[in-house]
């Protein structure tokens, strides 16, 4: 029987064709998300008598890859808060529903107006890729209610855009309090054909008597936990505790 002989250059050259795909394979993308809230003051009320607060929140994402491109649209936040929170939009002197915002018309500064400025409890600012471009939204939070608050946003580029982000609150949640669920409408998740990904978020509340304390735990600390979900990757978590007496 006759006996062929491979060349010892062919075999190298198939083990390369063999192994190289492991090294060529693109890592998954993953998203990451930090927040920072702080609560003033952080002394807690009682159930008795709950303290006003202001609430801060920084929150900040960021996904492995070159900045500005292929980056996942954010559909949805989720903030879980914690026992000894109290939510008083159901009680607070002034609401807007999402119908009368669509319907408000806003001043010279892109601030709403009538009934709804009333309802205004809180601003903020953000930042954002419009694919690689950045593009900076200004929001207001607006309460809706006993269940329902609204981040109202204004983007310019890359084209103007005015709708609220609805905002679902539930008592219970991961940490006992309540859980806030905010949805990102279609329209600000791609703007004149283009997707709309966020970099950071500042917002803060300036209202009296719109959210309060009633308790803090014996380890001083008051749980929470940021849920975040993206259109092309998985679900990012980020837990802390903010300090309290």
């Amino acid at each position: 029987m006759r006996k062929f002989a491979i060349p010892t250059v062919a075999v190298a050259a198939l083990s390369v064709a063999i192994v190289a795909p492991s090294y060529a394979q693109t890592p998954t993308p993953e998203t990451t998300i930090t927040a920072s809230p702080k609560v003033s003051p952080s002394k807690a009320g009682t159930k008795a008598k709950p303290k006003s607060v202001n609430l801060t929140v920084n929150a900040n994402w960021k996904t492995s890859g070159p900045d500005g491109e292929n980056k996942p649209i954010v559909q949805k936040v989720k903030i879980d808060f914690p026992k000894g929170s109290l939510y008083l939009g159901g009680k607070y002197k002034a609401k807007c529903s999402e119908s009368e915002l669509a319907r408000t018309r806003l001043d010279n500064n892109d601030k709403l107006t009538g009934k709804c400025a009333k309802a205004v409890v809180g601003s903020g600012t953000g930042s954002a890729w419009a694919d690689t471009v950045k593009t900076q939204p200004k929001f207001q939070l607006v309460n809706g209610g006993a269940k329902n608050v609204y981040l109202y946003t204004v983007l310019k580029n890359p084209a103007r855009v005015t709708t609220p982000v609805p905002g679902v609150i539930k008592k219970g949640g991961k940490h006992g309090g309540y859980e806030l669920t905010l949805t990102v409408p279609q329209e600000l998740q791609v703007v004149a054909g283009t997707p709309i990904s966020l970099i950071s978020v500042n917002v803060k509340t300036t209202a009296k008597n719109w959210i309060a304390t009633t308790s803090c735990p014996k380890n001083k600390k008051w749980p929470f936990t940021v849920t975040s979900s993206q259109d092309t990757t998985a679900d990012a978590v980020f837990s802390s505790f903010v300090k309290c007496s």
